[in-house]
């Protein structure tokens, strides 16, 4: 036996000489110290922006759709935004969900300055100051009947008329205290409108991040029952103002127009399956760039850790990073605060 072990010994030599294979790439593989020293993406808790919807009533209520996501009152974001600051959750990304009673096919009540969203920015500047950063999204949807992002007439979405009343609905959240907002409609022309409504409203050191490369995803569904627009948008789509998920030079172009009038940053969404787009914009432009894991990719990661299909805190993790890997600067993600908890 011995003997044998000998023979097969000196014939492995012959074939592979002490010196094979010269690159062993697996070295710097095997131990977890090892890896993080040599690890190309690192994420933290200051990539993550939590997105928080907030609701008109006293308790906070869980969002079926969206297992561990609630929709908070206002004392319950000021509960969450002080546990961002814990965690060093750089900002918070606010979505209100409107009163059915306070919808209308004009959206008006998006430029009451007393509506929900603004009150929340109040009461969040005069509980935490400027320790948290606050993002708005600047879109219709919430506050139509119809649950469009733009106004209509005969089913048809008016641009320009549209845009006209995003530049007031962003000056409105700006005086309300924002910093960021997120036009995240997909009309022509929004950014440069409502960088100029901003800075003729002296609010010119608020930012703009455009959601530049917003596709027609069928993952947004959980969200929309989230904010109770799937009732009203019904069987219509947005599909002749969100991009066709078959583009990718389109996205290129949206992102190029929007930086040209007036963004400050550029969003891409949904982050999971549009990698590529992330890749691109980042490489070509330069300029900070954002993912939004919206709450199809949120909810289906969930859907498959409740089964017992995948460890949830390492899939959520791991989806994070290979956004970070493709090149986002933070991600907008619902997983937030868990991932926060699991880095630090």
């Amino acid at each position: 036996m011995a003997e044998r072990i000998n023979q097969t010994d000196q014939a492995d030599q012959r074939i592979f000489p002490a010196s094979f294979p010269g690159t062993r790439l697996r070295r710097i593989r095997q131990h977890a110290w090892l890896r993080s020293i040599v690890a190309e993406t690192v994420l933290s808790p200051t990539d993550l922006i939590w997105p928080l919807f907030v609701h008109d009533h006293h308790a906070n209520a869980p969002i079926a759709a969206m297992p561990g996501v609630e929709r908070l009152s206002i004392e319950g974001v000021l509960r969450a935004v002080e546990e961002a600051q814990q965690l060093s959750i750089p900002a918070v990304a606010l979505f209100p969900v409107v009163e059915a009673s306070l919808k209308s096919d004009d959206a008006q009540h998006a430029l009451e300055p007393q509506n929900l969203v603004c009150r929340t920015i109040r009461a969040i500047r005069e509980s935490c100051g400027n320790s948290v950063g606050i993002i708005c999204d600047v879109a219709l949807d919430p506050y139509t009947s119809h649950g469009h992002d733009g106004l209509l007439d005969n089913g048809q979405i008016l641009n320009d008329e549209t845009v006209a009343v995003l530049a007031r609905q962003a000056v409105i959240l700006a005086t309300a205290g924002c910093d960021v907002v997120a036009p995240s409609d997909m009309m022509d022309g929004r950014v440069a409108a409502i960088r100029r409504a901003l800075d003729t409203a002296l609010q010119q050191n608020v930012c703009i991040l455009s959601y530049a490369a917003k596709y027609a995803s069928s993952l947004y569904g959980p969200f929309r029952m989230a904010l109770g627009s799937a009732t009203s948008l019904g069987t219509a789509d947005k599909k002749t103002y969100q991009m066709d998920s078959a583009n990718s030079d389109e996205a290129i172009r949206e992102v190029s127009l929007d930086l040209a009038e007036g963004a400050d940053m550029v969003m891409v969404k949904p982050a999971i399956v549009s990698l590529d787009i992330l890749y691109r914009i980042k490489q070509m432009f330069g300029v900070p760039t954002m993912a939004y894991q919206v709450s199809g990719e949120y909810s289906m990661i969930q859907a498959a850790a409740a089964n017992g299909w995948i460890d949830g805190p390492k899939a959520s993790l791991e989806s994070l990073l290979v956004m970070k890997r493709a090149g986002a600067d933070a991600i907008l993600t619902y997983f937030a605060p868990e991932i926060a908890r699991l880095l630090k």
